[in-house]
């Protein structure tokens, strides 16, 4: 199964290096892209150093930072042209364990259409962050699953394992979120396309070195989005059941 392994980057100089050693330890096959967001610091320079990779570690330098959402709609294009057969995601700042990734892998290659690096499954956990942050990312999660109708315990987890055939039934060109809600709008779109996710449980470690990247403005912007597509899929609901009456 070929796969390739998408990081967004913005500043990731302190991370960037000992994540590409972990993919290159404990997934040794599989080919990684860097997309860069306007870094001004040494992130660029270390990617292109890692000389061990070979071919098999790109890097997408851009002038201006677009968003998480578009980075990872432009590297799902790039590995769906190149012909891959699953694409990963992974966050930069090593609060993903690398060491999950062989287990991912294996449920996507018998079939999974998505498989989740959750936290908030019995055997996952979040180590580091402070409670209200914590609160926050359950209270978001418990929000969309109710709102949404979702099945899925971390709807926002940013840990994943897409089937390049799973990418292909989605309306890729329609994703409208560009941070926090970018992983909730692929969530939804995955169940609404009948697509099979599991969860598998992770560790997951709040960030030593770097800035987050989280804001307001991102929690805003889920929530509002979130609320919108509950709104939008009621209204849808209630229409046709309206026809459905006229008609009979």
């Amino acid at each position: 199964m070929r796969t390739l392994v998408v990081v967004p980057t913005h500043d990731e100089a302190a991370n960037i290096g000992d994540l590409l050693d972990g993919l290159d330890q404990h997934v040794p096959d599989v080919d990684v892209l860097v997309i860069d967001d306007a870094s001004v610091d040494d992130t660029r320079a270390i990617v292109r150093a890692r000389s061990s990779f070979g071919t098999r570690l790109r890097l997408i330098e851009r002038g201006e930072k677009r968003g998480l959402g578009d980075a990872y709609v432009h590297a799902f294009g790039v590995a769906l042209a190149d012909g891959y057969d699953a694409v990963v995601q992974i966050d930069a700042d090593l609060s993903h364990d690398p060491t999950v990734l062989p287990t991912m892998l294996d449920l996507a290659r018998r079939g999974i259409d998505v498989v989740i690096g959750s936290r908030y499954i019995p055997g996952g956990s979040v180590v580091g962050w402070p409670r209200r942050r914590t609160w926050l990312s359950r209270w978001g999660n418990r929000y969309a699953a109710i709102a949404l109708g979702l099945a899925i315990n971390d709807a926002t987890a940013g840990y994943r394992v897409y089937r390049a055939a799973t990418l292909r039934r989605m309306d890729l060109d329609a994703i409208r979120a560009e941070g926090y809600g970018f992983q909730i709008e692929m969530t939804y779109r995955a169940v609404a396309a009948g697509c099979s996710i599991v969860e598998v449980p992770i560790a997951f470690r709040d960030r030593v070195a770097g800035d987050s990247k989280m804001s307001g403005n991102i929690v805003r912007e889920a929530f509002l989005l979130v609320t919108w597509w509950a709104i939008s899929d009621a209204v849808t609901l209630r229409r046709r059941r309206r026809a459905y009456h006229d008609h009979d």
